[in-house]
Protein backbone atom coordinates (compact mmCIF):
# COMPACT_ATOMS: atom_id res chain seq x y z
CA UNK A 1 0.00 0.00 0.00
CA UNK A 2 2.86 2.50 0.99
CA UNK A 3 4.21 2.00 -2.31
CA UNK A 4 1.72 2.15 -4.34
CA UNK A 5 1.08 5.56 -2.62
CA UNK A 6 4.62 6.47 -3.17
CA UNK A 7 4.29 5.15 -6.67
CA UNK A 8 1.07 7.92 -7.32
CA UNK A 9 2.41 10.86 -5.66
CA UNK A 10 5.65 10.28 -8.01
CA UNK A 11 3.72 10.49 -11.10
CA UNK A 12 1.68 13.31 -9.94
CA UNK A 13 4.65 15.18 -9.27
CA UNK A 14 6.23 14.15 -12.74
CA UNK A 15 3.21 14.83 -14.58
CA UNK A 16 2.71 18.51 -12.63
CA UNK A 17 6.28 19.19 -13.83
CA UNK A 18 5.62 18.29 -16.79
CA UNK A 19 2.68 20.09 -17.59
CA UNK A 20 4.76 23.70 -15.94
CA UNK A 21 7.81 22.85 -18.51
CA UNK A 22 5.46 22.56 -21.50
CA UNK A 23 6.52 25.12 -24.32
CA UNK A 24 4.03 26.20 -26.98
CA UNK A 25 4.70 26.23 -29.99
CA UNK A 26 3.16 29.06 -33.14
CA UNK A 27 0.70 26.43 -33.99
CA UNK A 28 -0.45 25.30 -30.45
CA UNK A 29 -0.68 29.27 -29.67
CA UNK A 30 -2.79 29.95 -32.57
CA UNK A 31 -5.10 26.71 -32.14
CA UNK A 32 -5.83 27.17 -28.34
CA UNK A 33 -6.42 31.06 -29.17
CA UNK A 34 -8.78 30.03 -31.90
CA UNK A 35 -10.49 27.02 -29.49
CA UNK A 36 -10.79 29.18 -25.92
CA UNK A 37 -11.56 33.10 -27.37
CA UNK A 38 -14.50 34.05 -25.95
CA UNK A 39 -15.26 36.78 -29.13
CA UNK A 40 -14.86 33.29 -31.04
CA UNK A 41 -17.48 31.22 -28.65
CA UNK A 42 -19.80 34.09 -29.10
CA UNK A 43 -19.75 34.13 -33.14
CA UNK A 44 -19.90 30.81 -32.95
CA UNK A 45 -23.51 30.74 -31.15
CA UNK A 46 -23.93 33.54 -33.17
CA UNK A 47 -23.86 31.16 -36.23
CA UNK A 48 -25.97 28.47 -33.91
CA UNK A 49 -29.22 31.25 -34.17
CA UNK A 50 -28.46 31.72 -38.08
CA UNK A 51 -29.39 28.35 -38.40
CA UNK A 52 -32.20 28.25 -35.64
CA UNK A 53 -33.31 31.11 -37.83
CA UNK A 54 -33.20 28.92 -40.84
CA UNK A 55 -35.26 26.33 -40.01
CA UNK A 56 -38.07 28.70 -38.39
CA UNK A 57 -37.74 29.85 -42.35
CA UNK A 58 -38.60 26.13 -43.16
CA UNK A 59 -41.08 25.58 -41.35
CA UNK A 60 -43.19 28.86 -42.15
CA UNK A 61 -44.03 26.71 -45.23
CA UNK A 62 -45.61 24.14 -43.35
CA UNK A 63 -49.26 23.88 -42.19
CA UNK A 64 -50.22 24.42 -38.67
CA UNK A 65 -51.46 22.19 -36.50
CA UNK A 66 -53.43 22.59 -33.11
CA UNK A 67 -55.66 20.84 -30.66
CA UNK A 68 -57.50 22.82 -28.10
CA UNK A 69 -59.81 20.88 -25.65
CA UNK A 70 -61.37 22.51 -22.33
CA UNK A 71 -63.74 20.91 -19.60
CA UNK A 72 -66.25 23.01 -17.69
CA UNK A 73 -68.80 22.54 -14.43
CA UNK A 74 -72.44 24.59 -14.71
CA UNK A 75 -74.89 24.95 -11.76
CA UNK A 76 -78.19 26.63 -12.42
CA UNK A 77 -79.53 28.00 -15.50
CA UNK A 78 -76.86 27.06 -18.04
CA UNK A 79 -76.97 26.24 -21.50
CA UNK A 80 -76.37 22.62 -22.85
CA UNK A 81 -73.56 22.73 -25.47
CA UNK A 82 -74.84 19.84 -27.01
CA UNK A 83 -78.59 20.61 -27.22
CA UNK A 84 -78.06 24.44 -26.94
CA UNK A 85 -81.54 24.26 -24.51
CA UNK A 86 -81.16 26.12 -21.16
CA UNK A 87 -81.79 23.67 -18.29
CA UNK A 88 -81.26 24.33 -14.54
CA UNK A 89 -79.12 21.44 -13.50
CA UNK A 90 -75.71 21.33 -12.47
CA UNK A 91 -73.76 20.40 -16.13
CA UNK A 92 -70.58 18.77 -16.69
CA UNK A 93 -69.13 19.50 -20.43
CA UNK A 94 -65.91 18.86 -22.53
CA UNK A 95 -64.93 20.68 -25.83
CA UNK A 96 -62.34 19.65 -28.26
CA UNK A 97 -61.29 20.63 -31.46
CA UNK A 98 -58.45 20.10 -33.91
CA UNK A 99 -57.28 23.13 -36.14
CA UNK A 100 -54.66 23.31 -39.25
CA UNK A 101 -54.05 26.27 -41.31
CA UNK A 102 -51.68 27.07 -44.35
CA UNK A 103 -50.22 29.89 -45.83
CA UNK A 104 -50.92 30.16 -49.58
CA UNK A 105 -49.86 33.78 -50.93
CA UNK A 106 -48.24 36.05 -49.00
CA UNK A 107 -46.66 38.18 -51.48
CA UNK A 108 -43.79 35.64 -51.51
CA UNK A 109 -42.17 36.68 -48.23
CA UNK A 110 -41.77 33.05 -46.88
CA UNK A 111 -39.42 32.84 -50.43
CA UNK A 112 -37.19 35.45 -49.11
CA UNK A 113 -37.31 34.58 -45.30
CA UNK A 114 -35.99 31.52 -46.43
CA UNK A 115 -33.29 32.59 -48.54
CA UNK A 116 -32.44 35.58 -46.13
CA UNK A 117 -31.52 32.92 -43.47
CA UNK A 118 -29.31 30.89 -45.81
CA UNK A 119 -27.65 34.10 -46.47
CA UNK A 120 -27.38 35.04 -42.87
CA UNK A 121 -25.54 31.88 -41.77
CA UNK A 122 -23.49 32.37 -44.52
CA UNK A 123 -22.31 35.59 -43.23
CA UNK A 124 -22.18 34.71 -39.48
CA UNK A 125 -19.86 32.11 -41.23
CA UNK A 126 -17.77 34.77 -42.56
CA UNK A 127 -17.95 36.90 -39.88
CA UNK A 128 -16.55 33.98 -37.54
CA UNK A 129 -13.68 33.27 -39.83
CA UNK A 130 -12.56 36.52 -40.27
CA UNK A 131 -11.92 37.14 -36.86
CA UNK A 132 -10.20 33.77 -36.57
CA UNK A 133 -8.04 35.32 -39.54
CA UNK A 134 -7.77 38.06 -36.78
CA UNK A 135 -6.33 36.33 -33.98
CA UNK A 136 -3.95 34.51 -35.71
CA UNK A 137 -2.29 37.34 -36.99
CA UNK A 138 -2.60 39.16 -33.26
CA UNK A 139 -1.16 35.25 -31.85
CA UNK A 140 1.83 35.54 -34.51
CA UNK A 141 2.87 39.01 -33.23
CA UNK A 142 2.85 38.23 -29.69
CA UNK A 143 4.66 34.94 -30.28
CA UNK A 144 7.23 36.97 -32.27
CA UNK A 145 7.64 39.90 -29.88
CA UNK A 146 8.44 37.07 -26.77
CA UNK A 147 10.98 36.08 -29.50
CA UNK A 148 12.61 39.12 -30.17
CA UNK A 149 12.74 40.08 -26.86
CA UNK A 150 13.98 36.69 -25.47
CA UNK A 151 16.70 37.13 -28.29
CA UNK A 152 17.44 40.68 -26.89
CA UNK A 153 17.91 39.71 -23.21
CA UNK A 154 20.88 37.09 -24.95
CA UNK A 155 22.14 39.66 -26.96
CA UNK A 156 22.13 41.83 -23.28
CA UNK A 157 23.58 38.79 -21.47
CA UNK A 158 26.70 38.26 -24.64
CA UNK A 159 27.57 41.60 -23.88
CA UNK A 160 27.56 41.58 -19.92
CA UNK A 161 29.66 38.21 -20.54
CA UNK A 162 32.29 40.68 -22.82
CA UNK A 163 32.32 43.15 -20.32
CA UNK A 164 33.02 41.36 -17.00
CA UNK A 165 35.85 40.02 -19.42
CA UNK A 166 36.87 43.19 -20.50
CA UNK A 167 36.39 44.49 -16.68
CA UNK A 168 39.27 41.69 -15.46
CA UNK A 169 41.80 42.68 -18.22
CA UNK A 170 41.48 46.32 -17.56
CA UNK A 171 42.13 45.67 -13.48
CA UNK A 172 44.79 43.91 -15.05
CA UNK A 173 46.48 47.12 -16.82
CA UNK A 174 45.70 49.34 -13.80
CA UNK A 175 47.92 47.29 -11.83
CA UNK A 176 50.10 47.11 -14.35
CA UNK A 177 50.27 51.10 -14.54
CA UNK A 178 49.11 50.83 -18.12
CA UNK A 179 45.95 52.76 -17.61
CA UNK A 180 44.89 55.00 -15.26
CA UNK A 181 42.34 53.66 -12.32
CA UNK A 182 39.86 56.18 -13.63
CA UNK A 183 39.05 53.59 -16.67
CA UNK A 184 38.30 50.86 -14.14
CA UNK A 185 35.42 52.93 -12.45
CA UNK A 186 34.14 53.31 -16.51
CA UNK A 187 34.09 50.10 -17.23
CA UNK A 188 32.68 49.22 -14.34
CA UNK A 189 29.65 51.60 -14.66
CA UNK A 190 29.44 49.93 -18.32
CA UNK A 191 28.80 46.93 -16.64
CA UNK A 192 26.55 48.11 -14.36
CA UNK A 193 24.41 49.83 -17.10
CA UNK A 194 24.65 46.34 -18.87
CA UNK A 195 23.06 44.22 -16.19
CA UNK A 196 20.34 47.27 -15.60
CA UNK A 197 19.62 46.85 -19.53
CA UNK A 198 19.23 42.97 -19.10
CA UNK A 199 17.17 43.29 -15.91
CA UNK A 200 14.44 45.21 -18.24
CA UNK A 201 14.35 42.56 -21.53
CA UNK A 202 14.21 40.32 -18.41
CA UNK A 203 10.66 42.43 -17.81
CA UNK A 204 9.76 42.42 -21.43
CA UNK A 205 10.37 39.15 -21.92
CA UNK A 206 8.01 38.53 -18.66
CA UNK A 207 5.48 41.23 -20.02
CA UNK A 208 5.15 39.83 -23.71
CA UNK A 209 4.56 36.44 -22.19
CA UNK A 210 1.77 37.91 -20.06
CA UNK A 211 0.87 39.41 -23.32
CA UNK A 212 0.28 36.19 -25.28
CA UNK A 213 -1.08 34.39 -22.28
CA UNK A 214 -4.02 37.12 -22.08
CA UNK A 215 -4.49 36.22 -25.71
CA UNK A 216 -5.01 32.77 -24.82
CA UNK A 217 -7.11 33.22 -21.89
CA UNK A 218 -4.19 31.54 -19.98
CA UNK A 219 -3.90 32.77 -16.19
CA UNK A 220 -1.16 30.78 -15.07
CA UNK A 221 1.44 33.37 -16.38
CA UNK A 222 4.46 32.04 -14.33
CA UNK A 223 4.21 28.64 -15.87
CA UNK A 224 4.00 29.92 -19.36
CA UNK A 225 6.62 29.57 -22.01
CA UNK A 226 6.84 29.57 -25.76
CA UNK A 227 9.53 26.95 -27.48
CA UNK A 228 13.05 28.26 -27.88
CA UNK A 229 12.86 28.81 -31.22
CA UNK A 230 14.91 30.72 -33.97
CA UNK A 231 13.44 32.10 -36.76
CA UNK A 232 15.87 33.60 -39.85
CA UNK A 233 14.84 35.59 -42.30
CA UNK A 234 12.07 33.35 -44.60
CA UNK A 235 12.67 33.52 -48.31
CA UNK A 236 9.71 35.34 -50.01
CA UNK A 237 8.55 36.39 -53.08
CA UNK A 238 5.43 38.09 -52.44
CA UNK A 239 7.24 41.67 -53.00
CA UNK A 240 7.31 40.63 -57.01
CA UNK A 241 3.93 41.33 -56.69
CA UNK A 242 2.20 44.90 -57.11
CA UNK A 243 0.37 46.18 -54.25
CA UNK A 244 -2.75 45.76 -56.71
CA UNK A 245 -2.06 42.20 -57.57
CA UNK A 246 -2.02 41.61 -53.97
CA UNK A 247 -5.08 43.76 -53.66
CA UNK A 248 -7.12 41.91 -56.40
CA UNK A 249 -6.12 38.19 -55.11
CA UNK A 250 -7.48 39.48 -51.58
CA UNK A 251 -10.47 40.37 -52.87
CA UNK A 252 -11.31 36.95 -53.81
CA UNK A 253 -10.96 35.07 -50.46
CA UNK A 254 -10.97 37.43 -47.58
CA UNK A 255 -13.51 36.57 -44.89
CA UNK A 256 -14.25 40.81 -44.44
CA UNK A 257 -14.94 41.18 -47.53
CA UNK A 258 -17.21 38.40 -48.20
CA UNK A 259 -19.24 39.61 -44.99
CA UNK A 260 -19.62 42.60 -46.38
CA UNK A 261 -20.91 41.41 -49.31
CA UNK A 262 -22.88 39.36 -47.60
CA UNK A 263 -24.40 42.23 -45.93
CA UNK A 264 -25.49 43.87 -49.28
CA UNK A 265 -27.17 40.22 -50.19
CA UNK A 266 -29.26 40.33 -46.57
CA UNK A 267 -30.29 43.93 -47.25
CA UNK A 268 -31.16 43.47 -50.38
CA UNK A 269 -33.74 40.13 -49.02
CA UNK A 270 -34.90 42.82 -46.44
CA UNK A 271 -35.95 44.68 -49.17
CA UNK A 272 -37.61 42.71 -51.33
CA UNK A 273 -39.77 40.99 -47.51
CA UNK A 274 -40.97 44.28 -46.98
CA UNK A 275 -42.32 44.92 -50.58
CA UNK A 276 -44.05 41.43 -50.52
CA UNK A 277 -46.02 43.47 -47.74
CA UNK A 278 -48.19 45.56 -50.16
CA UNK A 279 -49.80 42.19 -51.92
CA UNK A 280 -52.88 40.54 -50.86
CA UNK A 281 -52.35 36.95 -48.19
CA UNK A 282 -54.19 34.12 -48.58
CA UNK A 283 -54.82 31.76 -46.41
CA UNK A 284 -56.52 28.09 -45.83
CA UNK A 285 -58.31 26.67 -43.09
CA UNK A 286 -59.57 23.20 -41.57
CA UNK A 287 -61.15 22.47 -37.93
CA UNK A 288 -62.63 19.55 -36.75
CA UNK A 289 -64.29 20.18 -33.50
CA UNK A 290 -66.25 17.82 -31.08
CA UNK A 291 -67.99 17.71 -27.40
CA UNK A 292 -69.78 16.15 -24.56
CA UNK A 293 -72.20 16.89 -22.20
CA UNK A 294 -73.06 14.42 -19.31
CA UNK A 295 -77.32 15.65 -19.82
CA UNK A 296 -77.16 14.41 -23.04
CA UNK A 297 -79.27 11.52 -23.41
CA UNK A 298 -81.44 9.55 -26.12
CA UNK A 299 -84.50 10.91 -27.04
CA UNK A 300 -86.15 7.46 -27.75
CA UNK A 301 -84.91 5.46 -24.73
CA UNK A 302 -84.13 8.62 -22.09
CA UNK A 303 -80.60 7.27 -21.38
CA UNK A 304 -77.57 9.29 -21.48
CA UNK A 305 -75.79 8.74 -24.02
CA UNK A 306 -71.52 7.63 -23.47
CA UNK A 307 -68.96 9.42 -23.80
CA UNK A 308 -67.36 8.06 -26.84
CA UNK A 309 -70.44 7.84 -28.38
CA UNK A 310 -71.28 11.57 -28.14
CA UNK A 311 -68.01 12.22 -29.96
CA UNK A 312 -68.53 11.42 -32.92
CA UNK A 313 -72.30 12.16 -32.83
CA UNK A 314 -71.71 15.54 -31.80
CA UNK A 315 -68.58 16.23 -33.88
CA UNK A 316 -68.64 18.93 -37.15
CA UNK A 317 -66.10 20.26 -39.87
CA UNK A 318 -65.23 23.62 -40.86
CA UNK A 319 -63.18 24.88 -43.23
CA UNK A 320 -62.61 27.73 -46.04
CA UNK A 321 -59.91 30.55 -46.89
CA UNK A 322 -59.39 33.99 -46.26
CA UNK A 323 -57.99 36.56 -48.30
CA UNK A 324 -56.35 39.54 -46.45
CA UNK A 325 -56.01 43.02 -48.64
CA UNK A 326 -53.43 46.06 -47.76
CA UNK A 327 -55.42 48.86 -48.26
CA UNK A 328 -54.24 51.69 -45.77
CA UNK A 329 -51.95 51.06 -42.70
CA UNK A 330 -50.28 54.38 -41.86
CA UNK A 331 -47.53 54.66 -43.93
CA UNK A 332 -46.29 51.64 -42.29
CA UNK A 333 -46.03 49.27 -45.45
CA UNK A 334 -44.57 52.40 -47.33
CA UNK A 335 -42.14 53.68 -45.28
CA UNK A 336 -40.56 49.96 -44.21
CA UNK A 337 -40.06 49.70 -47.95
CA UNK A 338 -37.98 53.51 -47.68
CA UNK A 339 -35.72 51.97 -44.63
CA UNK A 340 -34.87 48.77 -46.69
CA UNK A 341 -33.84 50.68 -49.42
CA UNK A 342 -31.56 53.26 -47.46
CA UNK A 343 -30.18 50.12 -45.52
CA UNK A 344 -29.69 48.62 -49.20
CA UNK A 345 -27.57 51.94 -49.69
CA UNK A 346 -25.76 51.81 -46.78
CA UNK A 347 -24.31 48.18 -47.31
CA UNK A 348 -23.15 48.84 -50.33
CA UNK A 349 -21.50 51.92 -48.75
CA UNK A 350 -19.71 49.80 -46.14
CA UNK A 351 -18.67 47.00 -49.10
CA UNK A 352 -16.86 49.52 -50.51
CA UNK A 353 -15.55 51.50 -47.46
CA UNK A 354 -14.36 47.48 -46.39
CA UNK A 355 -12.66 47.12 -49.86
CA UNK A 356 -10.98 50.93 -49.57
CA UNK A 357 -9.75 49.84 -45.83
CA UNK A 358 -8.33 46.69 -47.14
CA UNK A 359 -6.49 48.58 -50.30
CA UNK A 360 -5.33 51.05 -47.79
CA UNK A 361 -4.08 48.57 -45.50
CA UNK A 362 -2.26 46.26 -48.09
CA UNK A 363 -0.40 49.04 -49.49
CA UNK A 364 0.31 50.16 -45.90
CA UNK A 365 1.95 46.91 -45.00
CA UNK A 366 3.78 46.49 -48.77
CA UNK A 367 5.24 49.53 -47.93
CA UNK A 368 6.17 48.20 -44.51
CA UNK A 369 7.55 45.45 -45.90
CA UNK A 370 10.03 47.54 -47.75
CA UNK A 371 11.27 49.88 -45.00
CA UNK A 372 11.37 46.79 -42.89
CA UNK A 373 13.47 44.89 -45.20
CA UNK A 374 15.82 48.08 -45.83
CA UNK A 375 16.15 48.89 -42.29
CA UNK A 376 17.27 44.84 -41.31
CA UNK A 377 20.13 45.39 -44.27
CA UNK A 378 20.76 48.76 -43.17
CA UNK A 379 21.24 47.26 -39.22
CA UNK A 380 22.97 44.56 -40.47
CA UNK A 381 25.40 46.58 -41.98
CA UNK A 382 25.79 49.20 -38.87
CA UNK A 383 26.54 45.97 -37.34
CA UNK A 384 29.18 45.24 -39.04
CA UNK A 385 30.87 47.99 -39.01
CA UNK A 386 30.10 48.95 -35.14
CA UNK A 387 32.31 45.24 -34.32
CA UNK A 388 34.80 46.32 -36.66
CA UNK A 389 35.51 49.62 -34.93
CA UNK A 390 35.05 48.31 -31.30
CA UNK A 391 38.39 45.61 -32.23
CA UNK A 392 40.00 48.78 -33.29
CA UNK A 393 39.09 50.18 -30.28
CA UNK A 394 39.35 47.39 -27.87
CA UNK A 395 43.17 46.89 -28.97
CA UNK A 396 44.00 50.68 -28.75
CA UNK A 397 42.73 50.60 -25.09
CA UNK A 398 44.44 47.73 -23.88
CA UNK A 399 47.72 49.43 -25.07
CA UNK A 400 46.76 52.53 -23.41
CA UNK A 401 45.86 54.48 -26.13
CA UNK A 402 42.30 55.37 -25.60
CA UNK A 403 40.53 56.12 -22.33
CA UNK A 404 38.07 54.15 -20.72
CA UNK A 405 35.27 56.28 -21.64
CA UNK A 406 35.46 56.23 -25.67
CA UNK A 407 36.22 52.73 -25.55
CA UNK A 408 32.75 52.03 -23.09
CA UNK A 409 30.94 54.51 -25.70
CA UNK A 410 32.10 51.86 -28.88
CA UNK A 411 30.89 48.98 -26.85
CA UNK A 412 27.72 50.72 -26.03
CA UNK A 413 27.19 51.47 -30.23
CA UNK A 414 28.23 47.90 -30.92
CA UNK A 415 25.51 47.04 -28.31
CA UNK A 416 22.47 49.35 -29.53
CA UNK A 417 23.72 48.00 -33.01
CA UNK A 418 22.92 44.20 -31.98
CA UNK A 419 19.60 45.23 -30.54
CA UNK A 420 18.37 46.90 -33.51
CA UNK A 421 18.99 43.85 -35.51
CA UNK A 422 17.34 42.11 -33.66
CA UNK A 423 14.54 44.34 -33.50
CA UNK A 424 14.23 44.86 -37.29
CA UNK A 425 14.62 41.05 -37.89
CA UNK A 426 11.76 40.01 -36.25
CA UNK A 427 9.85 42.74 -37.56
CA UNK A 428 10.58 42.48 -40.98
CA UNK A 429 9.87 38.74 -40.34
CA UNK A 430 6.18 39.47 -39.22
CA UNK A 431 5.31 42.43 -41.90
CA UNK A 432 6.37 39.34 -44.79
CA UNK A 433 3.94 37.21 -43.15
CA UNK A 434 1.30 39.94 -42.76
CA UNK A 435 1.92 40.61 -47.02
CA UNK A 436 1.91 37.07 -47.78
CA UNK A 437 -1.48 36.66 -45.22
CA UNK A 438 -3.44 38.63 -47.79
CA UNK A 439 -2.26 37.26 -50.52
CA UNK A 440 -3.87 34.21 -48.94
CA UNK A 441 -0.54 32.32 -47.95
CA UNK A 442 -0.93 30.47 -44.52
CA UNK A 443 1.27 31.74 -41.26
CA UNK A 444 3.91 29.80 -40.95
CA UNK A 445 7.53 30.71 -39.84
CA UNK A 446 9.53 27.69 -40.42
Amino acid sequence: MRYRITLFLFLLTVGTLTAQMRKWTLEECVAYAVDNNLTVEQFELDLENARVDRSDAIGNFLPSLNAQMSTAGNTGLVLDPTTNVFVTSTIFSANGSVTSGVNLFDGLRNVHRLNRAKLNEIANQYRLDNLVDDIRLNVANSYLNILSNKESLKVAEAQYAVTVEDLKRTRELVESGVVPRGDLLEVEATAATQEQTIINNQNQVLLSKIALAQLLQITDYENFDIADEEFDVPPSDILKYSPKVIFDKALTFRNDIKFSEAGVDLAEKDLQIAKGAVYPTIGAFFNYNTRYSDQTRDFITGEKIAFKDQLWINDGISYGAQLSIPIFNGFSTRNNIRRSQINVEQARLQLEQTKLDLETTINQAYVDVQNTAKAYEASQKTLDARRTAYEYTKDRFEVGLMNAFDFSQAQSRVDNAEAEVVRNKYNYIFRIKVLEFFYGLPIVLN
